[in-house]
């Protein structure tokens, strides 16, 4: 069976100011996540999940089926606070999702195949699609995941601070250990750091991080459905906590599950965190275009 692709794409976009995951940014308006599906499509994904919230389904659906009708197989879901909490007490002042596991816990009816997940609003690169599918297709299984390491310099936005998943790998290309840093940028000594509690922590230029393109058997959901109970009761009451799939494949390691294989990929990065990211990635993406690694107009 062909591997699946989800899209994590009920996020806010708090520090964007507007829905980025369905702005136009290629030539004939396309979105960045067509360019993953566009890649998805030629490296052998049989069916695209996207993970949205219900207040904006139509307008989602509007934008994207017309284009998609025939070229991969299509899905929804929807992420809501309420889902998979029963009997908890969620605080009355809480805006914000769950968070990206909780995302994906939304999924335990829909995906019951190996499959890759990836942020809606993050351009991951060709090469990235093709070592995923290898890695679903030969490797995948309920004891071995992965992750896609980018090289931490490659993947900083030149207007604030970005969240990533810091990989520890040991000597066999598995991960020991994966760190949410909500707080990393480049200082104008050239040094990169992430900060908490107002302390700076030196970070090398080739950390390997988690932009959240990662790939897992369906079991992996079940954790995230365990591990998302532990976390309410924890940090339930914090109106902006964030339940992550990078904890939870930490965890994954953690319990003695099994591995989780950390790829190196070169592919090119690029995203949309803020506003003033906007004018780059459509000039990274015209230059892609001019290169001849996507047609002028994708679909």
């Amino acid at each position: 069976m062909a591997p699946t692709l989800v899209i994590l794409a009920a996020g806010m976009a708090s520090r964007y100011g507007s829905m980025k995951q369905t702005e136009g940014f290629g030539p004939a308006g396309e979105t960045i996540m067509e360019y993953s599906i566009y890649d998805a499509i030629r490296a052998g994904f049989g069916k695209v999940v996207f993970i949205i919230r219900a207040d904006f389904a139509a307008a989602f659906k509007q934008a994207l089926e017309p284009k998609l009708k025939g070229k991969i197989e299509i899905a929804y879901v929807f992420q809501s606070l309420d889902k998979f909490t029963e009997g908890f007490n969620i605080p009355s002042d809480r805006v914000k999702p769950w968070g990206t596991a909780h995302a994906l816990l939304c999924c335990k009816e829909e995906v019951k195949e190996s499959f890759a997940v990836i942020n809606a609003d993050d351009y991951y690169g060709k090469e990235a699609f093709e070592q995923a599918y290898a890695f679903l297709t030969m490797e995948c299984n309920d004891q071995t995941n992965c992750i896609l390491g980018y090289e931490l310099s490659n993947t900083l936005s030149e207007n604030g601070t970005v969240s990533r998943g810091v990989c520890s790998i040991n000597e066999q290309g598995y991960l020991n250990q994966i760190n949410e840093r909500t707080k990393i940028y480049r200082k104008s000594n050239g040094q990169i750091v992430f900060e908490e509690n107002e302390i700076e922590t030196p970070l090398q230029e080739d950390t390997r991080v988690s932009m959240n393109f990662m790939c897992f058997a369906p079991n992996f959901i079940n954790l995230c459905a365990s591990e998302f109970k532990l976390f309410l009761q924890a940090k339930g009451q914090e109106l902006k906590s964030e339940f992550y799939i990078p904890y939870v494949a930490g965890r994954f390691h953690e319990l003695g599950l099994g591995k989780v294989k950390v790829i190196p990929t070169n592919a090119k990065w690029f995203g949309v965190t803020y506003k003033e990211d906007a004018p780059g990635v459509k000039a990274s993406i015209n230059a892609l275009v001019d290169s001849k690694v996507y047609p002028p107009q994708l679909w």
